[in-house]
């Protein structure tokens, strides 16, 4: 046997051995506890070792086996879908580190969607989210060079650095008429998952940016806190799932089923019937039980969309915004051999009633659109004046109501005890909180959740 040859078959071993899989859960777009148990003949492993061995032999520079093959690994995974990667073993150790809340970078989560690096949603109070990062923008270039036959890995790799560095990129938003240069500072991205105020003494609201390890215990204490705060009279509850990329698939249920009191609350379903999961509601475990209004837009994927159709298909609470993402695929982290790591599409999400979140989204029971909210805004910028409607109590001479002769009409004034109530200035939370009312008013506060 050739010296050449038996290079190659070594190299073959090689490969075989850093293929070897060993899965575990971590949640949130991934699941399942997985071993590669494949014993299919790879017959087309000969072209690729000795493509291997070609480039070692002939390439103009020398090149690293490991380099290779991870390259090779890349443009498999690649080709699957837009979701599918491989990570370096540094890679794979930030990823562990991001599932906990923190981690380098700008704060946006990416996909690839047609081809297209396209911002799933900016992550609240990240240095993308305060440069005007929004949901659907396309990042077109990153430094000045075009992003176009780059994988996602790659892309991830420049936008990632020390903290402080700064990257320019280049994006494409609907309405612009041509490209934005923006640049970032980069920082270390410490998320606070759970967000949470009480507007008016009586409508609680929180927000959740993402899925993390300590999600639910945070949701659980920002509850009682504003079970507290309000005296225990609170008459409406908003979940702000707005820009929330979603996160760990384990947290999402857990925060689904504090609203929802028993029943399907999402199942997973993949090439492998043995594999499939189905995650039920406790009763023992639901702590909100006020008529509720979930916020989503564009930016909403994955867990947050597991949350929202869970509590839509239950008739749990009034979904209120725009289609969500659409991204109900799940990713099982796979870690290799020698550190490194897969992200691979294993099994799709389905709502309680079996609809596919895939490519879909959530369809809001409230559409707001964007342009109504930014025209709401745009008032509130330029302080339009608008005259109101005369009524007979503006008319010269009006005759005063006899019971009401002498007395105020308006509550609250010269009552020193009266408190400043917090008044929301979002035009979606200040909709939410008017159907909350507009329930109580008709007496359905108690039909909101049933």
């Amino acid at each position: 046997m050739s010296a050449d040859k038996k290079h190659g078959i070594k190299r073959l071993r090689l490969l075989l051995a850093i293929v070897v899989l060993l899965g575990f859960l971590v949640g949130g777009g991934f699941y399942g506890i997985r071993a590669a148990t494949n014993q299919e003949p790879y017959e087309s492993l000969k072209v690729f070792t000795d493509v291997l061995h070609i480039i070692q032999k002939d390439y103009v520079r020398p090149v690293k086996t490991k380099k290779l093959i991870y390259s090779a690994i890349e443009g498999m995974l690649n080709s699957l879908d837009p979701h599918s990667s491989f990570m370096t073993p540094k890679m794979y150790k930030e990823m562990q580190v991001e599932t906990k809340g923190s981690f380098g970078g700008l704060g946006i989560e990416i996909t690839m969607k047609n081809g297209i690096l396209t911002v799933i949603a900016p992550i609240a109070d990240t240095p993308a989210y305060k440069a005007g990062i929004k949901a659907g923008d396309q990042i077109i270039a990153i430094e000045g060079k075009p992003i176009k036959n780059m994988t996602l890995m790659d892309t991830v790799r420049k936008l990632r650095g020390k903290p402080g560095t700064k990257v320019t990129i280049t994006i494409m938003r609907k309405g612009f008429i041509h490209p934005k240069k923006v640049t970032i500072t980069r920082a270390i991205i410490k998320i606070q998952s759970v967000k949470a105020k009480l507007f008016e003494n009586h409508f609680a609201y929180v927000r959740i940016s993402q899925f993390q390890e300590r999600t639910d215990s945070d949701f659980v204490k920002a509850v009682e806190q504003l079970q507290e705060k309000s005296h225990d009279q609170i008459e409406g509850f908003i979940l702000d799932l707005r820009n929330d990329p979603g996160g760990l698939l384990t947290q999402a249920v857990k925060i689904a089923d504090r609203f929802i009191d028993k029943g399907l609350i999402v199942s997973i379903k993949g090439r492998d019937e043995n594999d499939n999961l189905a995650f039920h509601a406790k009763e023992s475990t639901t702590i909100v039980k006020y008529p509720l209004i979930v916020l989503i837009n564009g930016g909403s994927a994955s867990a947050s969309e597991i949350v929202a159709g869970a509590i839509q298909d239950h008739h749990r609470g009034v979904i209120m915004g725009t289609q969500s993402f659409g991204k109900g695929s799940v990713q099982t982290i796979i870690p290799l051999s020698d550190g490194s790591g897969l992200r691979l599409t294993t099994a799709l999400y389905y709502t309680p009633s079996g609809r596919s979140i895939q490519a879909e989204g959530i369809t809001p029971d409230i559409v707001v659109s964007p342009l109504e909210i930014k025209a709401e805004l745009e008032v509130k910028k330029e302080k339009v004046k608008i005259l109101p409607y005369l009524k007979e109590k503006d008319l010269a001479h009006h005759l005063k109501g006899v019971e009401n002769e002498g007395k105020s009409n308006e509550v609250g004034v010269g009552n020193k005890s009266s408190k400043k109530v917090q008044v929301p200035k979002d035009p979606l939370i200040e909709r939410a909180i008017e159907v909350l009312k507009g329930a109580r008013i008709l007496g359905l506060s108690n039909q909101v959740h049933e």
